[in-house]
This record gives structure tokens, C-alpha cells and sequence, in this order.
């Protein structure tokens, strides 16, 4: 089984659009560092980045991009996960990175991007 613990979203500014979502909807800021401001309602974290080089954005889509970067999920056991997603017709998309060591990226059918990782790396803020 999987749950859904945090969505990415890519900003103009990360400042201004934290500030937003903690004014509007009460979110808790738990973390932030120049590439990125963790937001949390206790269950469910936003993310929102704002990625200094297209190298650090990851995929294709660059630095310039704003929108739903991508949409993460913590599982039980990662290799049964993969073959799942392999199985349903979703593709793998990068390995964990130096900077996220511990989650995995994937495309859904769409080519929406979406990670798993295990319930011990769930981001902080999050149940």
C-alpha cells in the first residue's frame, strides 16, 4: 500500500508563494533553504522549489518550469513498488540523487513524475 506524504511544486518565488500557503490554508513551515521551502498540514507536505540550474531541476522540463514538479509516495517495499509500476505501464524516470538520496522517480502513463521512498525518509512535518 501506498500514501500520498508530499506534492512539489516549482515557484516563481519561493518567499511569497510560502507565505501564501502558510496565510491562507494555516500550513507550518518545517524547513527552507535557498532551493526550497517545506510546507505541512501534519499529514501532507508541499514542497515548493525554486532550482538555481536545469541540471538541478532534474528532467526536461528546466529550471523555468512552475507547476506541479512532481508528487511523492512512501511504500513498504521498494522493489515490489517498481514492479508494480513497471507492471501498469508507468516507467522509471532517475535514480536518487546526491541531494535525495532516498527517493526513486517514476512517470506515470501520462509522464507525470511521482517518487517513492521508504516510511523511515518521510520529510519531516508529516505523519
Amino acid at each position: 500500500m501506498a500514501k500520498l506524504r508530499h506534492l512539489a511544486i516549482t515557484v516563481r518565488d519561493l518567499e511569497k508563494t510560502a507565505a501564501f500557503y502558510e496565510t491562507v490554508f494555516g500550513l507550518t513551515r518545517h524547513s527552507a533553504n535557498p532551493v526550497a521551502v517545506s510546507l505541512s498540514d501534519g499529514v501532507v507536505n508541499i514542497t515548493l522549489l525554486k532550482f538555481p540550474t536545469d541540471e538541478m531541476a532534474g528532467d526536461e522540463r528546466g529550471k523555468d518550469f512552475v507547476g506541479l514538479h512532481h508528487m511523492g509516495f512512501v511504500v513498504d517495499d521498494l522493489e515490489a513498488m517498481d514492479r508494480t509500476i513497471r507492471a501498469n505501464g508507468g516507467t522509471f524516470h532517475r535514480e536518487p540523487t546526491p541531494e535525495m538520496q532516498t527517493e526513486t522517480k517514476y512517470r506515470d502513463i501520462d509522464g507525470n513524475v511521482f517518487d517513492v521512498t521508504r516510511p523511515e525518509h518521510v520529510w519531516k512535518g508529516v505523519s
